[in-house]
């Protein structure tokens, strides 16, 4: 079949119109509704989007066609590069030159709004399209209050004044959660939290109350209990206001609990949609069924992860046929040379041949099984390292900054001296061979206590005694006094890209531990041993001689993770190593990691807001609050039956892809300012069973007969279990 779209001839009449487009098939899948009902508040019919280059015109859209009823959640899905941002950017007109909608149609409310002039399409933004953005500080402006950003939009689109326009942006503040709207509004944005900068976005959003909400990654970079908090708003403006939602994430879990129904794209084509829990539960193209069993759940913790081999393809090299073919277990002939359209499948639609009522494509094996399903193949009981010998053990760590104003400011305006206490007495051990997860929200210490292990930062007091040996002063030791202790481990950080020399090529990367720790090494065995290293993280050992831009950000994680391993590491500190990264991307780095700790016997301490994947690849966690940590307990343990209040908070808000239709609960209100902590414990504002003796002692952490330890004083008392 043509990879071209179908012309359509340009709209002249009223939005049913956009209805009667040829080509379409299923409409009820499509999202379009029954005569009687309202029409849809976005159609889009046969989108393409290109970018001309000087050697060939690149298609970053083709052929994308949907609908969003007034008050539904589309959610859009797939891995980086699919074409999902770049469909909410179409619809809104924010594409980068030189892309430009080359082809179809874009309806709002009925209104054909793709061939618009720039000078009549920017009214509509804001007022009829809101856009949240992943990043709140990218789209809020530092230099002016939060109060005047909110009046300048609210102004921008709706006939108030000045005194107007500021209730209005009052109200905003209430309805998004914001305590003290009225105070807040004098704000900057750097004077929020990253949730509260979201809750702002999303106020701006809603400031004209648009028909439409794009939600590009509107949750990504927040733990789960503002995640929870942010999604339950959403959800309820589309209630209280019937506008429609395009959400787009990388979170299934967040697709699950928010979405209505969903769409998966691949290689900027709409490869399947239909209702969530039929797409979840029930996926029909190879391309979701992969997607959906590369995912850890929650209720089972397997050995390995489903992984869909290689990567999405480049525009400049998208396969012909199916573009999922070179990646399909179930390809053949037929899939490398026709194009698959959507055609009927369960209770939605699906582009494979697997569906083709006339002639369908048999399957070659069972499909994956996705985490609501019943277990995998591969899932195996997972080994433990109870019992092995202490490799790390953590006395009393503290680390306190201070955020003090310099001392001439705190003289004349008789400022006192300010301290952070980052980390406040934090205990624990790691024995050889085994996972230690450092779980909790932003801001309580998990990232600055792995800094505090690898000599990163200073201990302001405690005590680090690695294999035996005492390491509380390695930040201070010289590069040479300390290469004996430091080869011993490494770290691997969230972001690859940022902690890879752009300048360098993989090779020097990859190379430049072994140039300093052992000088011995000839030039020869040096590039030996890299291209092993590469080959044993999936790669070729000809990416030596590449550059970090030319790999995606699953390969220059791979590449991370190959550099640390140079030296033949025994304990690995990784700081959220898969959380930019897309849920098959990230089963592919998480089995390689428990890959090289079964081959070399690797103690990992492992820090994450993603709490499926801490149950998949913890033996023990450690849940961190405000400093310090509030309990400690066997992975299966903590998820069954948890003690803290916080612990039990905390994975209430996990969004799950098993228990369909199970509602999150919200924590309410944010972790306290470090600089200024609620007196005894830090949790007791945001705690149900909090009483007198927990808003004046600081509760100590204590070992309980099932082998957990808990700081809480409601837990010691017995009131609660």
């Amino acid at each position: 079949m043509s990879s071209t779209p179908s012309s359509v001839e340009p709209s002249t009449v009223e939005p049913s119109a956009a209805e009667q487009v040829p080509g379409d098939r299923n409409a009820a899948a499509m999202g379009r509704k029954p005569d009687g009902e309202r029409e849809p508040v976005l159609s889009v019919r046969h989108l393409r989007v290109e970018f001309p280059t000087r050697h060939a015109t690149l298609v970053a859209l083709d052929d994308v066609s949907f609908d969003i009823a007034p008050g539904e959640v589309l959610g859009v899905v797939g891995e980086s590069g699919a074409g999902k941002s770049m469909t909410g950017n179409a619809v809104i007109q924010l594409l980068e030159p030189p892309g430009h909608i080359a082809g179809g149609e874009i309806h709002l409310a009925g209104r054909r709004i793709d061939d618009l002039p720039e000078e009549d399409f920017v009214p509509l933004r804001g007022r009829h399209i809101g856009m949240i953005f992943q990043d709140p500080l990218t789209s809020l402006n530092p230099l002016f209050s939060i109060g005047d950003q909110l009046v300048e939009t609210i102004r921008a689109h709706l006939p108030m004044n000045e005194k107007q326009a500021r209730a209005r942006a009052v109200s905003l503040l209430t309805e998004v959660g914001i305590p003290a709207p009225e105070t807040r509004l004098d704000s900057y944005p750097h004077q929020f939290s990253g949730g509260m900068r979201q809750r702002v976005v999303i106020a701006l959003a809603l400031a004209a109350e648009p028909e439409l909400i794009i939600a590009d990654e509107p949750t990504t970079a927040l733990d789960v209990s503002v995640q929870a908090q942010i999604l339950a708003l959403l959800k309820r403006v589309c209630a209280e206001r019937g506008a429609a939602v395009m959400l787009v994430t990388h979170d299934m879990g967040v697709i699950a609990e928010t979405a209505d129904r969903v769409a998966v794209m691949y290689a900027g084509r709409l490869i399947e949609i239909g209702p969530v829990n039929e797409v979840i539960r029930r996926p029909q193209h190879p391309y979701s069924e992969g997607l959906m069993a590369s995912i850890p759940g929650l209720a089972e913790r397997r050995e390995r992860l489903y992984q869909i081999e290689g990567a999405m393809p480049r525009l400049a090299a998208i396969p012909t046929g199916c573009a999922f073919n070179p990646r399909c277990p179930h390809a053949v002939e037929r899939c490398r040379i026709e194009r698959p359209e959507l055609l009927p499948a369960g209770a939605g639609q699906a582009a494979c041949w697997l569906h083709d009522p006339e002639n369908p494509v048999a399957r070659r094996d069972a499909p994956p099984r996705h985490p609501g399903g019943d277990p995998m193949s591969q899932t195996q009981p997972v080994p433990s390292a109870e019992g092995g010998e202490v490799l790390l053990e953590a006395t009393d760590l503290a680390r306190h900054f201070d955020v003090s104003k310099p001392w001439l400011n705190r003289v004349l305006e008789r400022a006192e001296k300010l301290t952070l206490k980052a980390v406040d007495g934090v205990s624990f051990t790691i024995r050889r061979g085994e996972t230690l997860a450092l779980v909790g929200e932003s801001g309580c210490g998990k990232s600055t206590v792995a800094r505090l292990i690898v000599g990163l930062y200073g201990l302001t007091r405690g005590r680090l005694v690695f294999d035996g040996q005492e390491i509380s002063d390695l930040a201070r030791r010289s590069g040479r006094q300390s290469a004996a202790i430091r080869q011993r481990f490494q770290m691997i950080f969230q972001d690859p890209y940022a902690s890879l020399n752009p300048l360098w090529r993989v090779g020097t990367i990859i190379g430049e531990p072994l140039r300093f720790f052992r000088p011995e090494m000839s030039s020869v065995d040096r590039r030996r041993r890299v291209g092993e290293l590469l080959e044993q993280v999936g790669m070729s050992a000809a990416d030596a001689n590449r550059y970090p831009h030319e790999f995606s950000g699953g390969q220059r994680q791979r590449i991370s993770i190959a550099r640390a391993l140079a030296n033949e590491p025994e304990f690995m500190v990784c700081d959220e190593p898969t959380s930019a990264l897309d849920v098959s991307v990230q089963a592919q780095i998480l089995n390689l990691m428990k890959d090289l700790q079964a081959q070399y016997g690797l103690t990992y301490l492992f820090i994450s807001h993603d709490m499926a994947v801490v149950k998949h690849m913890a033996d023990r966690i450690a849940v961190m609050y405000l400093g310090r940590i509030a309990e400690i307990a066997p992975s299966d343990q903590l998820f069954a039956s948890p003690h803290h209040p916080y612990s039990r908070m905390l994975l209430a808000a996990v969004p799950s892809l098993e228990g369909e239709g199970r509602e999150r609960t919200v924590i309410e209100g944010e972790v306290p300012n470090p600089v200024h902590p609620p007196s005894g414990c830090a949790f007791h504002p945001r705690c149900p069973h909090a009483e007198a003796r927990c808003r004046a002692e600081v509760p100590a952490l204590i070992a309980r007969s099932d082998g957990s330890e808990v700081a809480c004083h409601a837990v010691e008392e017995g009131r609660i279990d």
